[in-house]
């Protein structure tokens, strides 16, 4: 395997993977929690960020949003690091992986081809009352796994949503996880204490601040999103391995899955995700990881330091790091062949097209 891809236990599971037939699903979702000022840097504004899923999907295929007239950019410094899914369109075409996408819950419906499962955003989790029907989209979400697996012998599962460390960390807690300070986020300077903050208002709104550990679905209910148990769902209802392409929102699923379906097995199930959440210093999603299960990460390296558009030399000083599945849009272009240096320049090309 390519030296570019670090793994954080067993390497012996990619082996398995090489040259096997691939789907790429990206679930989106938004939440009211994303209005926050300061807890996401995924929009060039807070009310943009609902525009963030759709407009990420959008380019995929299209090359270009419909649904803005500019594509989403995280401004830092004053220069705009590209979305991820430039990264992961670049790896998906180069790699003829198909793509398909899910809505679990977004305000701002894509001008695409989608499969949908649940109509409702997530609201604001500060109120404690964050996702209407968790149970619903889990199990919806079973049964477009299990439908899906039939199609494909290994199921690529990224996500889109805004404000999705802090929601994950609200369940990671919620279910009894120390997850403070741990989470990633998409700003150099992570907002942990804002975070914390917004998760203990929320657990204390749905009054259940003292009833910690929650059930799954009541954590997810209270201060989660709608992409955890939709992903959680499609991933119980796989019948092939499953990867799941992102950060430590990922981590959130498989905390999830753990404790909503007795005796799951993570024996199947790997986190693919970039070096710069992987090597994150304000988190740590392999400590967060290891308290759950003995869960394979593998972070995928795509050189930005050599290249020579300066919004993607942005990555490497911590803005952005990971979204849209872009970590496992590169990990399986790889299992098919594709070198990370051909990935990184199919990458410069796109943001010279599309930017």
């Amino acid at each position: 395997m390519d030296k570019s891809i670090k793994s954080f236990g067993s390497r012996d599971k990619l082996q398995k993977l090489q040259n096997k037939d691939s789907l790429f699903l990206c679930v989106i979702a938004t939440t009211l929690t994303s209005r926050i000022p300061g807890i996401t840097g995924a929009g060039a504004s807070p009310e943009l960020t609902d525009y963030t899923p759709a407009a990420d999907v959008e380019l995929i295929l299209h090359g270009k949003p419909q649904c803005l007239p500019e594509i989403p950019q995280t401004v830092v410094g004053g220069e705009a690091a590209p979305t991820p899914a430039v990264i992961t369109k670049a790896a998906l075409e180069m790699a003829g992986i198909p793509f398909l996408v899910v809505d679990a819950g977004s305000a701002i419906k894509p001008s695409i081809p989608y499969v949908n499962i649940n109509h409702n955003r997530g609201g604001n989790i500060e109120t404690g009352a964050a996702v209407l029907n968790p149970m619903e989209i889990f199990n919806k979400g079973k049964m477009l796994g299990k439908t899906l697996s039939k199609l494909t012998d290994h199921l690529i599962i990224g996500e889109s949503t805004p404000a999705g460390t802090t929601t994950a960390l609200g369940v990671l807690e919620a279910l009894g996880y120390d997850a403070w300070g741990k989470v990633s986020g998409s700003t150099p300077e992570n907002p942990h204490t804002l975070k914390r903050q917004t998760v203990e208002n929320g657990l204390k709104a749905a009054g259940l601040a003292n009833d910690l550990p929650l059930d799954p679905f009541q954590a997810v209910g209270a201060v989660g999103d709608p992409m955890i148990p939709a992903v959680a769902g499609i991933t119980a209802g796989s019948t092939v391995p499953v990867t799941l392409a992102g950060g430590t929102q990922m981590t959130a699923v498989c905390a999830f899955l753990k404790e909503a379906v007795e005796g799951f097995s993570f024996e199947d199930v790997s986190i693919a995700t970039t070096i710069f959440v992987a090597t994150d210093e304000t988190a740590d999603i392999n400590y967060i990881a290891q308290q759950i299960a003995p869960i394979n990460i593998y972070a995928v390296d795509p050189g930005f330091e050599k290249s020579e558009n300066l919004g993607l030399q942005k990555y490497t000083q911590g803005v952005v790091k990971e979204g849209a599945g872009a970590g496992g849009a590169m990990l399986a272009a790889q299992l098919q062949g594709i070198s990370i240096d051909d990935i990184r320049a199919k990458t410069e090309d796109l943001c010279r097209e599309i930017f």
